[in-house]
């Protein structure tokens, strides 16, 4: 079966080829690798990290050495029990899988990452692909799926891709995080009065709804502005936005 190559799904990627690699091809057989495949990589650096769960150690240790010479950390796994053992790393990482394993499946454990690991991106790898299966993979958020043999260029292309995405996430996270603890240093009537603002109340609006004066209001409003160090109305409604704040209820 040839190579399926779809439009990725994981977070509305696109896969591209990455210009100036020479091919060559990989076969699970721990072929030469070609040393002018690994080298233009935008995120080639040490913290990006390469998970690869396959049972077949030659597939293993051909894909780890492939990662390797393109200057990321791989990290290689006999079975899917054995990659969910591992903790969470908060670097931008991605999951080279086969289908087909000795315990859990490669389609059970994408359901098992999109749910505890949702930052890394899945590619999956088999040796008889079919079509219901690769349909399965793609609506599950895989975020391409291979069927041997493929050239090594295209494994790290889109590994590549992978690792973007997962650092896009990561970032996404981390802010939001930032927003969340900021929005908890609020006290609880800064929140209330957030919440009314984002709304599109005025500050005498928002008093009367509160039962407050129009002054404490403006007040609370500066304070708010600062602890979330929004430099304009429509900057906190965007975080408002992105924090689901919701009204406040009597």
């Amino acid at each position: 079966m040839p190579t399926v190559s779809s439009a990725p799904t994981w977070r509305g990627a696109v896969a591209t080829s990455a210009p100036g690699h020479a091919r060559s091809t990989y076969t699970g057989e721990g072929d030469v690798i070609n040393d002018s495949l690994v080298r233009s990589s935008p995120l080639s650096h040490g913290a990006a990290t390469v998970f690869v769960v396959d049972d077949d150690i030659s597939v293993r240790e051909s894909i780890e050495l492939l990662v390797r010479s393109a200057g990321w950390q791989p990290e290689t796994f006999e079975s899917a029990q054995d990659f969910l053992r591992r903790p969470r790393v908060l670097v931008p990482s991605c999951l080279v899988l086969d289908v087909s394993l000795p315990d859990l499946s490669g389609l059970e454990l994408q359901k098992c990452t999109a749910v505890d690991r949702p930052d890394i991106p899945i590619i999956f790898i088999t040796g008889h692909g079919d079509v219901p299966m690769t349909v399965q993979a793609m609506k599950g958020g895989a975020l391409e799926f291979l069927t041997k043999p493929f050239a090594d260029d295209v494994l790290l292309n889109v590994i590549n891709n992978g690792l973007e995405l997962s650092k896009i996430a990561l970032s996404e996270d981390a802010e939001i995080c930032a927003l969340r603890e900021r929005h908890a240093s609020l006290s609880c009537r800064e929140r209330q009065v957030m919440a009314l603002v984002v709304r599109g109340l005025l500050n005498k609006q928002v008093a009367a709804e509160l039962g407050i004066s129009e002054i404490t209001v403006k007040a609370h409003r500066g304070r708010v502005m600062q602890k979330m160090a929004a430099d304009s109305l429509p900057a906190l409604v965007t975080m408002a936005a992105r924090l689901a704040v919701s009204a406040p209820r009597d």
